[in-house]
């Protein structure tokens, strides 16, 4: 077995379809030959009735259906321990894959044999690059620098920006620190030497302190530019005072944990002050937090992409008496991307990263039963069933 993927699941039934479907391109699309790859995808007690959905939808793909919520961290560890891989992706289940994506990874890691693990190029549901693609390690200077919003004024400072690594040209591939939990493929061998996810962090930083032992390990992380894979982020959360509060944890856990040697003490205590402050003025803005929803003129939708899926849109669309464009030459409104065999995810992903915040972005794989699109990383996406 050469990949061995781990999806935790909780409530993004649609998000996870559509994940599904790119990573089964995906899968077929690994030039290598013999048996490619195995999905494990835990569910964490969802309630939305993802596993009854999907199952017979992806039947090559194992569902595992926990009776409780155990956290990223630990449910992420079940599926790796029933893993065969030589390589173990961790992906989140609001993504989606070009369908060369897979192969390119795997090509890369293989032929390094520095490499611990590595992440790719994200962008969000916009078109957006996602900074976190790639990170420097988070000591009391890097976080006293994002956390006073200086990384935004300096955004390419080698020092200032070390959080993002924002000296470092997100079209190029590099060594860095700390990679993305949203996809995350490691070489078994290495989890073997440095353990899995620290089940003491339920939710956040749980990549952050994997990378960081990697690291101590003697092994490189990468991020690898030759490939780029939408991340709507935060479908499984709301990006309110308990998650605020899970997050300032998790991160106050990862300084008491790896804050270490001279003058160890002190910087823990500044560092976790630092945070709580932080934190606290967090709480106090939530309430004025305005809203990153996008409002939708219903009039201005055009459907993209592979014909057939076209027609069941425009036949959809026209039974909600809601008007659709047939002509490219739109300015404004909404696009429903459509993948199938004229109009692959790779293309996709290469039109939405070149045009960010151009439109409202939708997104349908074939055979699948919505189109999904997400326009904030604060508050949870939007879902056009078909």
């Amino acid at each position: 077995m050469i990949l061995s993927v781990v999806i935790v699941s909780y409530n993004v039934r649609y998000f996870l379809e559509q994940c599904l479907s790119s990573l089964k391109k995906a899968i077929d699309g690994i030039s290598v030959s013999g048996n490619s790859a195995e999905v494990f995808i835990i569910d964490n007690a969802s309630s939305d009735g993802s596993v009854e959905f999907l199952t017979p939808l992806f039947p090559g793909f194992r569902f595992i259906r926990n009776s409780e919520n155990t956290g990223f961290a630990k449910a992420n560890n079940q599926g790796l321990d029933l893993c065969k891989g030589e390589l173990i992706l961790f992906l989140n289940p609001d993504t989606i894959l070009a369908e060369d994506s897979l192969d390119l990874c795997i090509d890369f890691l293989r032929s390094r044999q520095d490499a611990g693990a590595l992440g790719v190029k994200m962008i969000d549901g916009s078109g957006r690059y996602l900074k976190e693609s790639k990170r420097g390690f988070p000591d009391t200077q890097t976080s006293f620098y994002k956390m006073t919003g200086l990384t935004r004024l300096f955004p390419r400072s080698k020092i200032i920006a070390a959080y993002y690594r924002g000296d470092l040209h997100e079209g190029e591939t590099h060594q860095v620190d700390i990679l993305s939990g949203a996809f995350m493929m490691v070489k078994k061998k290495v989890l073997a030497i440095v353990g899995g996810f620290d089940e003491r962090f339920f939710m956040y930083a749980e990549d952050i302190d994997l990378s960081y032992r990697i690291v101590k390990a003697g092994f490189k992380n990468y991020y690898l530019s030759g490939t780029t894979i939408i991340h709507f982020k935060g479908e499984s959360t709301r990006k309110d005072f308990h998650y605020t509060k899970m997050f300032y944890t998790a991160m106050a856990l990862f300084i008491q944990k790896h804050f270490k040697g001279k003058y160890s003490f002190f910087r823990r205590i500044v560092a976790t002050a630092s945070l709580r402050l932080y934190q606290g003025l967090v709480y106090l803005s939530l309430p004025f937090r305005k809203s990153g929803k996008i409002q939708i003129n219903e009039h201005t939708i055009y459907i993209k992409g592979d014909t057939g899926a076209q027609k069941k849109w425009q036949q959809k669309l026209a039974a909600k008496h809601i008007p659709f464009i047939t002509t490219e030459n739109s300015s404004e409104g909404e696009i429903i991307f459509c993948e199938g065999p004229s109009f692959s995810w790779k293309e996709i992903i290469s039109t939405v990263e070149g045009n960010p915040d151009h439109l409202i972005y939708r997104f349908h794989g074939a055979g699948t039963h919505s189109a999904v699109s997400s326009f904030s990383s604060t508050e949870q996406g939007n879902i056009y069933e078909l």
